[in-house]
């Protein structure tokens, strides 16, 4: 399985987020299976590493509805993509700020880190 191209990691990117803040649950996953046959794992940064699916679910029936997520900055070379997001809490001020660092391989797998910073407002 090849890498996928950096025009398709950018389209990626976009397309989870825009599925989250449209409380589009197939969309989401759906580009997730697209982009990662072969697996995906996550680790927050300086807490649980896991399996991809089962930690994406739990964050997406525990904080899809309480957070909306602006896009910052989004910088993709090569299989890699770093992306800067402001999740901000629905009806409040509250924004954390988050780094995604995103490293796809030929195999088909997804290994995604997450750097949260502590909320403000």
């Amino acid at each position: 399985m090849a890498l996928p191209e950096a025009s398709k990691i950018e389209q990626f990117m976009h397309e989870q987020v825009n599925a989250w803040n449209s409380s589009d649950r197939d969309r989401f996953f759906t580009a997730y299976e697209k982009i990662a046959p072969g697996g995906i794992e996550i680790e927050y940064v300086g807490g649980v590493k896991g399996e991809g699916a089962a930690i994406l679910k739990g964050m997406w029936s525990q904080q899809q509805a309480k957070i909306n997520i602006e896009e910052k900055a989004l910088v993709v070379v090569g299989n890699e993509a770093v992306a800067h997001n402001h999740n901000v809490v629905k009806g409040t001020d509250m924004i954390i700020d988050t780094i995604e660092h995103y490293t796809f391989a030929e195999d088909g797998s997804l290994f995604i880190r997450y750097f949260i910073k502590a909320p403000q407002g």
